[in-house]
């Protein structure tokens, strides 16, 4: 079978054939097994079609190699990938197949019974990944790097869920820069314990490793346990995940016998690079994590929109609290409010331009153009320069508080806050009051030691580490915190804590 114009991933996947590719708990594939699968997917997709000429499919597989086979399959047929998230209920699997117009649904076996209901009442083909797996390879089209590749829909925690567009060309900026900023080689070997509709794990996990030739093992979900068997192991090179997981880690960790904390620590330091993302890292579970393994995280700084932005280095100082300086190819600005540039140490809004950056929001004009600014990308993140390293305050929409004339970062609060003893985890909100503009608020999840002190008390104790205007009004401890598929505390579910109150 003759093929001009592959997806980029695709025509580097022939120069590794014989390689072992991916490893999952159904079945290890070389990347000539994964070319063979994804052919066969693409012939099922076209059905003697000669292109699907950028119509959207819609998949749902669990983490396996099955999933990497639809995804290349939908490019290689030349259709747009529209990942679908195992964690969602009925209905909004439903918005997404609606909103994103997809022509064909595709779904594992293990979710014909909620896929196939939703295909119907939509009028679109579905098929199970058996079935198109079971297709003989056929002629591919070209396809055109400038094209669409995959619509990926953001996590919604400040309205419906938007579908980001990217093209082929984005992925590969995407791909090429983590690539060269963080070292890949086909030596590498990593763990995937992330979800598979986010960036995080599709481009920054698998899409580098399946890029380098490098090896990807898959769990089916996340389980700690599994997870530090598999560090403990030694194969490993390179971990990435979320901080709701180094947190779960390190909990298993601290619960372990001393033998097993040895091979744990053991397991760690074999690996060369260990990164967290997608939320906030506590600087206390840095320096936690640190302890335990000897790496210190690497912190970086991404969206769905534009991959990734800002890394600490590979090489070089990792800045507690900070993610890091601008990757190779990615401009970046911190401007005030009409756009112009603001002085180093000044807080703004952080803009962002280059290859990587998404083409738009799916069918959505408006907000597409709202979204860009002279060319930049308008984050929605204010971010603060300190020697030439990037620090992030919050959401401009939900983690800058305006209380007393002041302006408060949600995010500083909650990083003091997480010094108390019996405080696990929180969250900070600004809630509107007639006094105040808007009273700082926080929910918090309890250490599991010591009760959470009473709010006049917790007052007094920050009131020693943090100015009298960031002081929290108003307290809820809660177990757990609303969070999304990829750990990160959804704002305002925690809001709604306090406006119900």
């Amino acid at each position: 079978m003759t093929q001009t114009a592959a997806p980029p991933i695709v025509q580097r996947a022939a120069g590794f054939a014989d390689r072992t590719a991916v490893v999952a708990h159904n079945g290890t594939l070389t990347y000539a097994d994964l070319l063979d699968a994804s052919a066969r997917v693409a012939a099922a997709l076209l059905d003697g079609r000669a292109s699907l000429d950028g119509a959207r499919v819609a998949f749902l597989t669990p983490p396996g190699w099955e999933y990497v086979a639809v995804q290349w399959g939908v490019w290689r047929a030349g259709g747009v990938a529209v990942p679908l998230a195992v964690s969602h209920p009925e209905a909004e699997l439903e918005y997404v197949v609606l909103d994103a117009d997809a022509e064909t649904v595709i779904a594992h076996p293990e979710f014909i019974a909620v896929l196939r209901p939703v295909a119907e009442r939509a009028g679109r083909r579905f098929l199970t990944t058996d079935e198109a797996l079971a297709v003989a390879p056929g002629a591919v089209p070209d396809v055109a790097e400038s094209g669409p590749a995959m619509i990926i829909y953001t996590s919604g925690t400040t309205g419906r869920p938007k579908g980001v567009v990217s093209t082929h060309a984005n992925l590969r900026a995407q791909v090429t820069t983590l690539v060269d900023a963080w070292g890949w080689t086909a030596d590498d070997r990593t763990l995937l314990v992330l979800p598979l509709h986010h960036v995080h794990g599709i481009v920054n996990v698998l899409a580098c490793t399946l890029w380098s030739g490098a090896v990807c093992e898959i769990l089916p979900r996340f389980d700690a346990d599994e997870t530090w068997r598999t560090i403990e192991s030694g194969r490993l090179t390179l971990f990435m995940a979320v901080p709701t997981v180094y947190r779960k880690l390190i909990g298993a960790f601290d619960a372990a016998d001393e033998a097993r904390r040895e091979r744990m620590a053991a397991g760690c330091r074999g690996l060369r690079l260990m990164v967290s993302g997608s939320a906030a890292l506590p600087v206390q579970m840095l320096e936690r994590w640190r302890e335990i393994s000897g790496h210190t995280l690497l912190e970086r700084y991404g969206m769905t929109e534009i991959g990734m932005a800002l890394s600490n280095p590979l090489h070089g100082e990792r800045r507690p609290g900070s993610v890091g300086l601008p990757l190779p190819g990615v401009q970046t600005q911190v401007v005030d409010d009409e756009g112009r540039p603001v002085e180093a140490g000044t807080p703004g809004d952080l803009e962002i331009r280059g290859p990587s950056v998404f083409a738009d929001y799916w069918r959505r004009p408006e907000a597409t153009a709202e979204a860009f600014r002279g060319g930049w990308f308008r984050s929605g993140d204010v971010a603060v320069v300190e020697d030439g390293y990037y620090r992030l305050l919050g959401r401009r929409s939900v983690d800058i508080i305006k209380t007393g004339g002041f302006k408060v970062s949600a995010l500083e609060i909650e990083e003091v806050l997480r010094e108390h003893p019996a405080i696990g985890e929180c969250a900070v909100v600004g809630i509107g009051d007639e006094e105040w503009g808007e009273r700082v608020c926080v929910a918090v999840e309890a250490a599991g030691g010591d009760p959470v002190p009473p709010l006049a008390e917790l007052q007094g104790w920050a009131r020693q580490r943090l100015a009298p205007y960031k002081l929290p009004r108003d307290l809820r401890v809660v177990d757990p915190l609303p969070r999304n598929a990829m750990g990160k505390v959804m704002k305002p579910e925690v809001a709604k804590l306090f406006a119900a109150g």
